[in-house]
């Protein structure tokens, strides 16, 4: 006889699947969470988390993954350091393969993958990461108030980051590869009406300044080949995420651009008994608090559906 299967796996360890952790657990459903190469997401790349809920002087991002996990473990999740590199969604019981070849079946699976931001690929990029570079205006623009910023993209995102950021900053220094952008116009009228948002065309980021903080960006224009150095304290870099979904490639229904497609107003995707959570499938907020909110949701959907097939 082989092992009973689970109820359910949580595949991923950010606000998404801690918080879905917490609730599958008080709900008894034994949840056992795979956190990936990267326990805690994003957030263990983040200091001062000042806009979540509950903490009125900030939390460092590590500390809170950490009060999270010690939460879902208090309630019983079963947390395993491992990655998940394949999956079987065929049938009613779900398989999920650790990067070592065990198989682990389930009745319900979570998928709290999250997204990665893309980056220039600067040495100074990575090495002033938090020291004044970041790639989430609304999570940081709050610590650069009164100062002088730059911002590289050229999407809708970019456009919506550069206002947000012009509502805190004196001057928002937009830097444009092309001498054009793909936003949607109604966002590029946006931007060129603001009048304290610079935008640079044909500009390319040659490096980011400063030993141990952000003091200013040089930049090339590459059609004249001019370089100039902008004084910045803070430079935020918008050309997108990359959703960390290739393990379900052919396996669930998914955007062009990688993002799992879920059923309106729930979690669940098209798969019975996988549900998902977070920025896996959430291109538009892209927060702590709203992926710990679908985390909720994933949940509360599982235990509903393990109900229904009379599981629990």
């Amino acid at each position: 006889m082989g092992k009973e299967p689970l109820k359910t796996i949580i595949i991923g360890s950010g606000p998404a699947g801690y918080t879905a952790a917490i609730y599958a657990a008080r709900a008894n459903l034994s949840p056992v969470l795979y956190t990936g190469r990267e326990p805690g997401g994003q957030l263990m790349i983040t200091t001062d988390v000042e806009n979540f809920p509950g903490y009125p002087d900030g939390v460092m991002g590590p500390q809170m993954m950490e009060d999270l996990k010690k939460q879902a473990e208090r309630f019983g999740t079963e947390i395993k350091y491992e990655l998940i590199d394949r999956v079987d969604f065929d049938g009613d019981v779900k398989k999920v393969y650790t990067e070592g070849g065990e198989e682990i079946q389930a009745h319900s699976v979570i998928i709290s993958t999250g997204a990665s931001a893309r980056w220039l690929g600067l040495e100074s990029e990575q090495r002033l990461a938090n020291q004044g570079v970041s790639a989430c205006a609304v999570c940081d623009g709050f610590f650069y108030r009164g100062k002088e910023v730059a911002i590289v993209g050229a999407g809708d995102s970019a456009c919506e980051e550069a206002l947000y950021l012009s509502n805190l900053c004196p001057t928002v220094h937009m830097l444009v590869r092309r001498d054009e952008m793909r936003a949607s116009k109604i966002m590029q009228e946006r931007v060129k009406k603001q009048k304290n948002i610079k935008i640079y065309w044909n500009t390319e980021t040659e490096e980011i300044l400063g030993e141990t903080e952000v003091t200013g960006v040089r930049v090339r224009n590459n059609v004249t080949d001019e370089v100039q150095e902008i004084p910045i304290a803070g430079f935020f870099v918008a050309i997108g995420h990359i959703p960390n979904t290739k393990l379900f490639k052919g396996v669930l229904e998914m955007e062009d651009t990688g993002y799992l497609v879920h059923k309106p107003d729930s979690t669940h995707t098209n798969v019975p008994g996988v549900f998902v959570s977070g920025d896996a499938a959430d291109h538009v907020y892209r927060q702590a608090i709203t992926a710990a909110g679908t985390g909720c949701m994933a949940a509360l959907d599982a235990e509903r559906y393990l109900g229904q097939q009379g599981i629990i």
